[in-house]
């Protein structure tokens, strides 16, 4: 029997999801509506524009330990759609992919343009329909669902909502009467005034240790000094972990570094043997293991050290060194998101969902997918992935 779907949300989870029931169900009317006159504008932006389509990991329980939230909900997901699903789909529909050393996973061609293209050209070969600047207002459920926009009122049998991150799609399902939880910002940088870290915007410490003082929250991974602060990885994990407790602390707190990989009694030992092996060297010729010349020179010229021979390096400032490289506290003043990759931790209550159809399960006929849901990831293709994943499965479902 035909169906009406109408798919809201003409980004990566509409388009995919869209694609999916149309190639599954040819006989189905499937119109996806966009309040835009852009689709698919993340997906320009992934990965510096190269498109972080998806991660080279494959099993369940090695993909959820990069979703703070949602997690445990997504291991069946993963199971029945994988990373190496989405490549293979990719594949079939001749988009060669490649995975890095950091187990990212872009198109061959390094251009996000390519999985537009592929996602376009879909839409294209099967007739699905996109209404541009159609921006939903209210959905409503009679005896079929109902979908009003600024200009005219579809109805359809079925919908998915796969909008987005959008504060405007949340009040739309929250006064359905689906049950929201707090947004918060995902993923940003930390906003930190110090002159420790000023004029070295590019800097990288490649393993850091970073902790979030008076908690329990800790990351290991490389450390990068912005314009505006501090950044990489293990910030950005720290961002996504603590995305809640932050904004209760309005992103004003403490963190401790260990910069060196070293603990304070190992790098007292080795600043020890410096001094007995190359007493009449100055300080700022020798490299730290791990720390970045740029940084070492600046923290000796801060501490009036930067001319001082290893031999005649005393007590107070061999600790004063060692406090900066192992346990240095900087003060957080606010955030930045991370380039443009806006990301939030909050949206549809997970329990409102049945992840085996992603039907919203007080609400039959109507499916949800991607970051309108209280789920979200680390960097490395992962947000991506959940789309895919959910989307793959509506289509099963619808």
């Amino acid at each position: 029997m035909s169906q009406e779907i109408l798919v809201i949300g003409g980004g990566a989870a509409g388009f995919f999801t869209a694609i999916n029931i149309k190639e599954k169900h040819p006989s189905y009317k499937v119109t996806i509506l966009e309040k835009t006159s852009n689709t698919l504008s993340k997906v320009k932006v992934s990965g510096g524009g190269r498109c972080n389509v998806t991660n080279a990991r494959t099993e369940p329980g090695a993909l959820i330990k990069y979703y703070p939230r949602g997690s445990k909900r997504l291991y069946k997901p993963f199971e029945r759609f994988s990373t190496a699903n989405m490549r293979q789909w990719l594949e079939k529909r001749g988009v060669q992919t490649k995975s890095e050393d950091d187990q990212r996973v872009f198109p061959i061609t390094n251009d996000s343009q390519t999985i537009i293209n592929c996602f376009e050209n879909e839409i294209n070969r099967l007739g699905i329909l996109i209404n541009h600047q159609c921006a939903v207002k209210k959905i409503e459920k009679k005896k079929r669902w109902h979908v009003y926009t600024d200009h005219q009122e579809f109805k359809s049998d079925q919908i998915v909502y796969a909008t987005g991150a959008s504060p405007s799609s949340w009040k739309i399902l929250s006064e359905l009467g689906l049950e929201i939880t707090n947004i918060v910002p995902s993923l940003f940088t930390f906003n930190i005034d110090d002159p420790r870290i000023k004029d070295l915007p590019g800097t990288v410490f490649p393993n850091a240790k970073v902790r979030i003082s008076g908690t329990k929250m800790q990351e290991e991974g490389p450390v990068l000094i912005t314009h505006w602060g501090l950044s990489g990885p293990a910030i950005l994990k720290l961002s996504a972990l603590g995305a809640h407790l932050l904004a209760k602390k309005k992103y004003a707190f403490l963190i401790q570094l260990n910069l060196s990989q070293q603990s304070a009694e190992s790098l007292a030992k080795i600043f020890d043997e410096l001094k007995a092996s190359s007493p009449k060297k100055k300080l700022k010729n020798h490299k730290i293991d791990g720390i970045p010349n740029r940084y070492w020179e600046h923290l000796l010229n801060m501490l009036n050290g930067s001319e001082i021979l290893w031999g005649q390096m005393n007590k107070r400032l061999q600790n004063q060194l060692i406090e900066q490289l192992t346990q240095a506290t900087f003060s957080v003043t606010g955030k930045s998101p991370f380039k443009e990759e806006f990301v939030t931790a909050g949206g549809v209550d997970l329990k409102e969902i049945n992840f085996n159809t992603m039907e919203t399960i007080r609400f039959p006929g109507l499916f949800l997918a991607g970051e309108v849901l209280d789920i979200d990831a680390l960097t490395g293709g992962f947000n991506f992935q959940a789309c895919w994943t959910e989307g793959w499965i509506i289509s099963e479902s619808i």
